[in-house]
This record gives structure tokens, sequence and C-alpha cells, in this order.
């Protein structure tokens, strides 16, 4: 009798065993083809993390397209997909890393004798670290003056370092408000001109504006007093 339950527990103990190695095959096949998948189906988004020395970054945002890319920095859609490798120049996405080879966006040349920054010191989520890092995005430099101005003292700052302060939109421009003009305080505001609408205002992409103060926002501005566009 006691053979017999020996017998027994042997066949339930290695029934178990074969159950739970059935499983870890399972798990082993499931993951291998989520794994797997995933990163052969990576989205060319995550693919690139820097561009070459030659190549001018840019970060994608909500609402970009290759086409108003390629058009702000004066190249074709066909270019930039055959040189970021993306298969369909229709999906693009958010955060991806687009490489324009030698690009600069108009009005982002550096004016002869403007000074750059080379890191932002401003604390994030204020209006003023986005529009620092969002330019540093689109034309590789930072601002030049330090926390100690606020958004309402760009412009001045801007012709003291030799920047160009323009009352005339252009993309890519930092988008500067007085105190209390279209809705700014009184530090005023800063942010960084995303399209020029046919209507002649501007969407900028903005922080620290409206219901979502740590979350970057879309506005519509208009050019008119109290308002200056500055680019180097």
């Amino acid at each position: 009798m006691r053979s017999h339950q020996h017998i027994l527990q042997y066949f339930q103990h290695h029934r178990l065993v074969r159950r739970g190695l059935g499983y870890a095959g399972l798990l082993l096949t499931a993951g291998t083809f989520f794994f797997g998948g995933l990163g052969s189906g990576l989205p060319h988004a995550l693919a690139r993390s820097s561009c070459s020395g030659s190549d001018q970054a840019y970060t994608v945002i909500s609402g970009d397209t290759l086409s108003e890319i390629a058009a702000r920095y004066n190249t074709n859609v066909q270019s930039l997909a055959s040189h970021n490798q993306i298969a369909d120049p229709n999906r693009i996405y958010i955060g991806e890393l687009i490489c324009i080879p030698g690009g600069k966006s108009s009005g982002g040349q550096v004016s002869s004798g403007a000074s750059v920054g080379h890191s932002n010191p401003y604390p994030y989520g204020q209006c003023t670290w986005w529009a620092d890092e969002r330019y540093h995005q689109l034309h590789g430099i930072y601002v030049p003056w330090t926390t100690n101005s606020d958004a309402w003292q760009w412009t001045d700052r801007a012709r003291q370092y030799h920047w160009y302060v323009s009352s005339k939109p252009s993309v890519g421009a930092i988008l500067n408000l007085q105190p209390w003009v279209q809705g700014a305080y009184g530090l005023g505001h800063v942010a960084v001109v995303e399209k020029i609408l046919s209507n002649g205002h501007v969407i900028a992409s903005n922080m620290n504006w409206g219901a979502h103060p740590a979350q970057v926002t879309y506005v519509e501005f208009a050019p008119g007093s109290g308002v200056t566009f500055i680019y180097a």
C-alpha cells in the first residue's frame, strides 16, 4: 500500500512539474512574440536618439506634419523621409527626432554678433523654460540671458544680446507678450510660434498657460501692441 502511495506521489509531482514547464513555455513564447514583435515593429520615432553634427535636429510636437517641417526648413517631404528612413511620410510621432541635413528654419540663421546660450537655466514648467527649450529644439541654440529676466523683459534682453526683435511673426520665433497683453499676467509671457494663420495671427506653443500649466498648450495670438517676435 505504501509503495502505491509513493508511485502516486511520484506521478503527481511530475505532473505538476510538467504543468509548470508548460506554463513557463507558454510565457516564454508569449514573451518572445510580444517583445520580439515590439523590437521589430518599433516606429521610427524611437529608432533615433541623435543627429549627425551636420544635421539640424527637430523634435516633433502635437499637430506637426512632415510637409510643414519640410517647408519650415526649406526642403521637401521626400528628402526628409529618405534622410530619416520614414516609410510613411504621413505618419510621424510626437517626440520623434527629425534630422534635417544642414537645415535652418526661416529666421533661424544667427545674426552677426548675436550671443547664444548653451543650456536652459529656467525652472521646468515655466513659460520661460518652454520658450528656451523649444527654441533650442528648433534652432539648436538657447537664449543667452538668464533667470534674472522675467518674461516681459525678454524683448529688451534680446536687443542687449544682439538678437532680432520684430513686430512681424515668423515660424520658430519667440513670441513675447508684455504684462496684461492678450491674457498674460503681470510678469508677461513667452511662447514659440509654430504656425502663422491666414488672418495673420499665430499659433504658439506654451507652458504655464491656461488650465493645465505644466502641459504644452497651443494658443492663438495676434500681432499688435505689446507683442514682439524674437530670434537670433
